[in-house]
């Protein structure tokens, strides 16, 4: 989503007279879009800031700015903390750029963490029609209603907001334009969304998708991030029919036991969570699935990691992201009795080391098979192209030949640690 939001940035500002450079040393101004979903992302503000302060020496004029969730949490404490900021957006606020650039050169600071009641994405729809990559991504829905123990996205990006269906089909079909042939549609808890039809009513994600199934040139859709407990009926049955859907699915878990589930507010079972599982399989059989854990609880005991490795073994999952966990200030989870960060790093340890061994089989599982993949960009090495399969997997192709945004058949020769490699399939 912070890359969704960086590009709406780089429009809105284009209005302004800006376009984008590969490196601050050109930059009249620097914007850090920020995370706050965890305390070294956070942290991490700070010292990219630092980096910054011999380019404000050399020239007074460079404007520097935060956007983003922690702009959103920490406001004005990011001023006081480095003065050099001249700007901080929060996430609901970025269509109003252009004003605070205004407002910085007439030497103010300008600041903006409200939640507008206007839309921001009316307020780009006039942007310009640059070439886009073959994939993007769409935000749909924004904000979370859930609450989780552990995260501050309610309070960073507000409630649960969904875009109008029409809107985000305008959207979608100006991507197709501009050479864009996979969209993945962006969401906090993107399988909540409830945005209105066009004709009147309500559509559910899954009537987003079979709309979006519809848009001519548009190959590949896919979603993310999802919760559990809004994996419906019909978004299911949507795996197993649409065309377009791709056999990936990024569904969080967080934990295997079912009371570090409780005191994170996860409102699922570990036993719920893999009756989900084992439906959305049985309506697409070869869908990888992959998800998030979180390490080191409050309260987490060997039985507790224990029911989370054991989770995961049931579930063979095709990849994750995993994390020790680290407090978020005015999360209720931030309040207990913390682990030892020796013991976290240790079960996390062990938590990677059997997600890689499962990903690893599984991309083993693919030499010999064909798969259809998007070609995105020439690869690092002489004659090699790079692309993506329907399952997410990143595969090398050794035909320079073909051209970015096209779909093609490879057959996959071998597995490497995080990508595969193949040939043009006959």
């Amino acid at each position: 989503m912070n890359v969704y939001d960086s590009e709406r940035m780089i429009e809105a500002l284009g209005g302004a007279g800006y376009e984008e450079t590969s490196t601050p040393d050109d930059a009249d101004m620097i914007l850090l879009n920020t995370c706050h979903i965890r305390e070294k992302a956070a942290e991490k503000v700070y010292s990219e800031l630092g980096r910054f302060k011999h380019l404000k020496a050399q020239n007074p004029d460079l404007k520097i700015g935060v956007a983003g969730c922690v702009a959103q949490a920490e406001g004005q404490e990011i001023m006081r903390r480095q003065p050099l900021v001249d700007l901080v957006v929060g996430p609901q606020s970025y269509h109003r750029l252009p004003q605070m650039e205004a407002k910085t050169r007439d030497g103010q600071k300008a600041i903006d963490t409200d939640f507008p009641e206007e839309d921001k994405f009316d307020h780009l729809k006039d942007r310009p029609k640059a070439r886009r990559a073959p994939a993007a991504f769409l935000t749909v829905q924004e904000g979370c209603d859930k609450f989780c123990a552990f995260c501050v996205v309610p309070y960073t990006r507000g409630a649960e907001v969904s875009r109008p269906g029409d809107k985000i089909l305008t959207e979608a079909r100006d991507l197709v334009e501009r050479g864009v042939r996979e969209i993945t549609l962006l969401g906090q808890n993107v399988n909540a969304y409830h945005g209105v039809a066009p004709q009147g009513g309500e559509w559910s994600l899954s009537d987003l998708i079979w709309a979006l199934n519809d848009v001519d040139g548009l190959e590949r859709i896919r979603f993310t991030t999802s919760h559990p407990n809004d994996m419906t009926d019909d978004l299911i049955a949507a795996h197993g029919e649409c065309e377009k859907l791709m056999p990936y699915l990024h569904l969080p878990v967080q934990s295997g036991s079912d009371k570090i589930l409780k005191r994170m507010n996860r409102s699922h079972t570990a036993e719920s969570y893999l009756k989900v599982i084992e439906r959305i399989r049985a309506a697409r059989p070869d869908i990888l699935i992959s998800g998030d854990f979180i390490v080191g609880f409050p309260e987490e005991t060997d039985q507790d990691f224990e029911d989370t490795m054991e989770l995961i073994r049931q579930v063979n999952y095709g990849q994750a992201f995993s994390f020790k966990y680290s407090t978020r200030p005015g999360t209720p989870a931030a309040e207990r009795d913390q682990l030892p960060e020796d013991l976290k790093s240790e079960r996390l340890y062990r938590l990677q080391a059997l997600i890689a061994e499962q990903q690893q089989a599984i991309q083993d599982s693919m030499v010999g098979r064909d798969v259809s993949v998007l070609i995105e960009k020439a690869g690092r090495f002489e004659g090699q192209m790079v692309g993506k399969s329907e399952y997410l997997h990143a595969v090398h192709v050794l035909d320079q030949t073909i051209p970015v945004g096209e779909i093609v058949k490879v057959r996959i020769t071998e597995s490497n640690r995080n990508s595969l490699t193949g040939i043009l399939a006959n």
